[in-house]
C-alpha cells in the first residue's frame, strides 16, 4: 500500500515541479486523489508522518539559539499575531453564523474562537521547506519567520497540554535539571560519531528518544521535546552538520505527512465551500504580519517576505482540531475545513514565494511610505570600502577563494555572507566579510559597486545565485563574474544568464586537488 502511496507521489510531485512549483503541491495533491480512489492513511504512513514532523523540529531547533527568541521583533509581533488572528477568524465566522451559512450557524462564541486559533497559526513544515529551497533560513526574514513559528508552536504545545489534561510530572523537573548538566558529556558524543552514519543515527536517538519519548514519559508534548533537545545542540560547531545529516530523512518521512493531510480529509460540498470562504480572510492575516513586524523596525521587504513565508495555514490547525473533535467540541466535519483550507493556501503560497522579490520591487515605493526609520542592527546599510572583489556565500569554497585571493592582494577583496553568527566568526578571524542578502534587491540600491571588478557567487544554493545575478545585472554591473554549480546544467543556466566563468564544484574538485599535489611536489 505504501509503495503506491509514494509512487503517486512522486508522479505528482514530479509534474508540479515541472510546473516550477514546491513538489509538496504534487505531495497534497496525490493524497486527495488517493482518497478520491478509495484509499485511506495506514498506521505505517501516520508513523512516518510523525517521525517527518518530530525530525523537522529536531532540525529547527538546531538552528535556533534561546536569544534570538527573547528578541521584540520576535516574540512581539508573535504574541500579538495570534490574538489578532484569532479574534478575526471567529468574528467572521460568527457574522457567517448570522446570514445562516451552512456549518457556521452550529458554532458557538467558544468553537469559533477555537476554531479562530487554529486558523491563526502558519505552517511550519511549508515555511521550512520553502526557505530550504531558496536558501533563505539564515536570511533576516527567514530567521524572524522561523522564530515567529517558534513561538506559534510553543503557544500550540500549551494550549494542548492543557486541553488533554496533561500535568507534567517529577521527570519533567528531573529532565530540565539534567539535560543542562549532561551537555557536556553528550557535546563529546556528538564529537566522537565524527562524520559516517553514526551522526544521523545520533541525530534519531536524541530527537525521538531522548526528545520525543522523554518528553512523553514525563508528561509534556513529544514534539516540544525534541524541539528543545534540538535547541540544546544549537551552540555546537557540528550543529549544522548534524542538520544536513538528517536532511534526506527528514524530507522523506515529510512526503508522508503531505500525503496522510490528503488522506484524511472528507471533501463534502459544505467543507470545500467553508475552506474556500476562510481562505478569502488570508489575506487579513498576511497584512496583519506585514503591519505588526514593521512596527518593530523591520525593512518594508523583510516584512513583505517574512508574511509570504506564513502566507498560509497549518497543519498544528489540523492537530487542534483534531483534539476538538475528539473532545465532541467541534464537528468532525471542521477537520475536513481544515485540510481543505491548509491545502489550498499552501497552493497559494508557493508562487507567492516563489516571486516574491518580483512582487516587492512592484510595490515597493507605495510599502518604503510605511517603513520605520530606525533599523535593526543586522539591517543597516551596506559599506564596501574599496573593495574591487566580492566573494558572495563565505562557506567553505567562498572562504577558500577569500584566502587564496588575499594573499596577494589583502585590502582589495571583501566577503558577504546573509548569516549573522558566521560573519561575526569571519571578523574574528581577521577576514574583511560584510553581512548581506544578495538576493535583495534593496542591497544592490544601497551600495556603489562602480569600484568593483569581479564578482564571484559561492552561495551553496543554485537559485541563490541564479536571484543575485539577476539583481546584479538590473543593478548594471559591468565587471567579471564568476559562479560555482553543482551540475553541468546548472552551469549552462548561469552562462546563458551572463556569467563569465563557472566552477563545476564536483567535477571541478579533483583537478583543484591533483594541482595542489603537483605543487607540493614540484
Amino acid at each position: 500500500m505504501e509503495l503506491l502511496f509514494f509512487s503517486t507521489a512522486f508522479i505528482c510531485g514530479f509534474i508540479v515541479f515541472q510546473m516550477k512549483l514546491p513538489p509538496l503541491i504534487g505531495f497534497l495533491a496525490a493524497g486527495f486523489i488517493l482518497h478520491a480512489a478509495g484509499y485511506q492513511a495506514t498506521p505505517l504512513l501516520e508513523q512516518l508522518a510523525n517521525l517527518g514532523v518530530t525530525l523537522l523540529l529536531f532540525s529547527i531547533g538546531l538552528k535556533l539559539r534561546v536569544e534570538n527568541l527573547a528578541k521584540l521583533h520576535i516574540w512581539a509581533p508573535a504574541t500579538l499575531h495570534i490574538l489578532l488572528s484569532t479574534l478575526l477568524f471567529s468574528g467572521v465566522m460568527l457574522l457567517l453564523a448570522r446570514f445562516g451559512l451552512p456549518m457556521f450557524t452550529e458554532l458557538s462564541i467558544e468553537t469559533s474562537l477555537l476554531i479562530g486559533f487554529a486558523f491563526s497559526f502558519s505552517s511550519t513544515v511549508f515555511a521550512v521547506k520553502v526557505l530550504e529551497q531558496r536558501g533563505e533560513m539564515s536570511s533576516v526574514h527567514g530567521k524572524v519567520a522561523i522564530g515567529i513559528l517558534v513561538m506559534q508552536d510553543i503557544f500550540a504545545v500549551i494550549f494542548l497540554a492543557i486541553s488533554t489534561g496533561k500535568i507534567p510530572n517529577i521527570w519533567a523537573l528531573a529532565l530540565l535539571v539534567l539535560l543542562p548538566l549532561l551537555r557536556p558529556m553528550i557535546y563529546k558524543m556528538l564529537d566522537r560519531s565524527k562524520h559516517g552514519e553514526l551522526l544521523p543515527l545520533f541525530g534519531f536517538f536524541f530527537a525521538l528518544l531522548i526528545g520525543y519519548q522523554a518528553f512523553e514519559f514525563a508528561g509534556l508534548k513529544g514534539d516540544l521535546g525534541a524541539l528543545i533537545v534540538g535547541m540544546l545542540f544549537a551552540p555546537h560547531k557540528k550543529a549544522g552538520e548534524l542538520a544536513k545529516s538528517l536532511l534526506n530523512f527528514k524530507d522523506l518521512m515529510l512526503v508522508g505527512f503531505f500525503l496522510s493531510i490528503g488522506l484524511n480529509a472528507q471533501l463534502t460540498g459544505q467543507a470545500l465551500f467553508a475552506a474556500v470562504i476562510l481562505v478569502a480572510v488570508l489575506p487579513l492575516k498576511v497584512i496583519f504580519y506585514y503591519v505588526l513586524t514593521n512596527l518593530f523596525r523591520l525593512r518594508a521587504r523583510t516584512s513583505l517576505l517574512t508574511s509570504f513565508t506564513l502566507s498560509n495555514y497549518s497543519e498544528f490547525g489540523l492537530i487542534v482540531c483534531a483534539l476538538a473533535s475528539g473532545q465532541q467540541w467541534i464537528s468532525g466535519e471542521w477537520l475536513a475545513v481544515v485540510a481543505i483550507a491548509v491545502s489550498i493556501t499552501f497552493i497559494i503560497a508557493s508562487p507567492l514565494n516563489v516571486h516574491s522579490n518580483e512582487i516587492y520591487v512592484r510595490i515597493e515605493d507605495f510599502l518604503c511610505r510605511f517603513e520605520s526609520s530606525r533599523r535593526l542592527t543586522q539591517e543597516l546599510p551596506v559599506v564596501l570600502n574599496d573593495a574591487k572583489i566580492l566573494i558572495f556565500g563565505m562557506g567553505r569554497i567562498g572562504t577558500g577563494a577569500y584566502e587564496t585571493i588575499a594573499q596577494n592582494y589583502p585590502d582589495v577583496v571583501t566577503g558577504v555572507d546573509i548569516n549573522q553568527e558566521s560573519v561575526e566568526k569571519h571578523r574574528l578571524k581577521g577576514r574583511n566579510v560584510i553581512m548581506a542578502d544578495a538576493t535583495d534587491p534593496d542591497f544592490w540600491q544601497r551600495i556603489n559597486h562602480s569600484n568593483v571588478q569581479i564578482i564571484m557567487l559561492a552561495m551553496p544554493k543554485h537559485i541563490q545565485n541564479v536571484s543575485a545575478l539577476e539583481q546584479l545585472t538590473a543593478s548594471g554591473f559591468v565587471g567579471q563574474v564568476s559562479a560555482i554549480a553543482n551540475y553541468p546544467d546548472q552551469q549552462q543556466e548561469l552562462e546563458n544568464l551572463g556569467v563569465h566563468t563557472t566552477y563545476n564544484f564536483y567535477l571541478e574538485a579533483g583537478s583543484g586537488f591533483a594541482d595542489h599535489v603537483t605543487e607540493k611536489l614540484t
